[in-house]
Parts: structure tokens; sequence; C-alpha cells
């Protein structure tokens, strides 16, 4: 089987976590949907991070090692950012917490948007909208909106309640945004189903005992 055909997850109720959980394992072998460039392609195409017209000039302006160099600043952006993140799950930011994020901000000051004037549809309470619109002139572009998503992770997201799955062997990481914040899997579906099956083994063991 050919586990890169696997679909992307999004599990973690904020995009700047499900980045962190573009690789993971979701049977047996671990997968990183990012391992490459057309892999980052895909990976911002399932996440809604760039449009898809904007992806398909990037595709054919950059060459297929342009792609897989910018994938591969993508992993290392990625993986320094779970360390800030798994050092910080479960506690409340603090100022001092800026200091690290200098490259996060290194990033972002390179970033090329403007502004634009829209017209709203008949619905709207006004005629004109704001909105600020990115212009994709180049690979390193593809980076911007994933940068995007971590720095509003730090900035608007209750660090208290970002927490790792309880899975034995599972990698992934999510926002409890449950009312009673009792989440304790990446999903009830996969990880909370393995639980389930293993401690109803585990009594049928204890009462074969018995």
């Amino acid at each position: 089987m050919d586990y890169r055909q696997i679909p992307a997850m999004f599990l973690a109720d904020a995009p700047g976590l499900d980045f962190l959980n573009s690789i993971a394992t979701p049977v047996d072998v671990p997968v990183d949907w990012i391992s490459d460039g057309e892999g980052l392609l895909s990976w911002l195409d399932q996440a809604g991070m760039v449009p898809p017209d904007a992806l398909a000039s990037i595709r054919s302006r950059a060459t297929p090692a342009e792609l897989d160099e910018i994938a591969a600043k993508a992993r290392e952006l990625r993986e320094w950012f779970r360390g800030y993140v798994k050092k910080r799950k479960g506690h409340a930011l603090a100022a001092s917490d800026l200091r690290e994020l200098g490259p996060l901000n290194a990033l972002l000051a390179r970033d090329e948007q403007h502004g634009e004037i829209v017209a709203n549809g008949p619905d709207g309470a006004t005629a004109f909208s704001f909105r600020t619109v990115r212009r994709w002139q180049s690979a390193e572009s593809l980076l911007m909106p994933i940068a995007e998503a971590l720095a509003k992770l730090v900035c608007e997201e209750d660090f208290t309640q970002v927490k790792a799955c309880e899975g034995p062997t599972c990698t992934l990481l999510f926002a409890d945004h449950t009312r009673g914040h009792a989440r304790r899997w990446c999903s009830m579906a996969v990880c909370g189903n393995r639980a389930k099956v293993a401690a109803h083994r585990a009594r049928l063991k204890e009462k074969n005992r018995d």
C-alpha cells in the first residue's frame, strides 16, 4: 500500500497545529505529507491555505528542485516550531516566550501582501470590504500562509488547552475546544477507538482470570 496516497489529517482544530501534524503515523508507517515539493503543494491545497490558481502558477514557474528546497524549509520550520509548542503546551504563554519566536518573525517580515477594496454581495451591510491579498511571486511565498497560521496560533490560541493525543504511539497535537476541556484523543474514531478496544480486552482478560 502506498501510504503517501492517504489524505492529510486535519484533526487539530487549529491550522498551525495541523501543520505540525503533517507528519504522522495513521496506520503503522510514518507518513510525511510534505516530504517533497509536490507533497507540500498537495498539503497546502488540502489545507486550503493557498488558492488553487496560485498553486498552479507556482507549479508552472518553479522547478522541481526549487519546490523540493521550499519543502525542506517547511519541514525545518515544522520541527523547530514543534519544539516550541511541546515545551509550552498546557501552560499559558508569557511575554518572555516572544524571544524564541525570532525566526518566525523574520519569515513573516518577508511576506508580500497588499490591501484591496472589494465589492460585497447584495446581502452585505456595506457596499465594500477591505481585504488583504498575498502576492504569490515565488516558491518561497508558499511558506507565508504557514507562518501566518503559526503566528495566529501563538497569538490567539489558549496554550493551556494545547494537548498531545494520549494514544501510546500517536504524535498528533490538538487544541481542546470542547466545553469541559476533556478531549484526550486526536480523534475518537482513531486513537479513542483503539483505547476502547484495549480497555475492553483488558476487562475480558481480568474477568477470565477470575
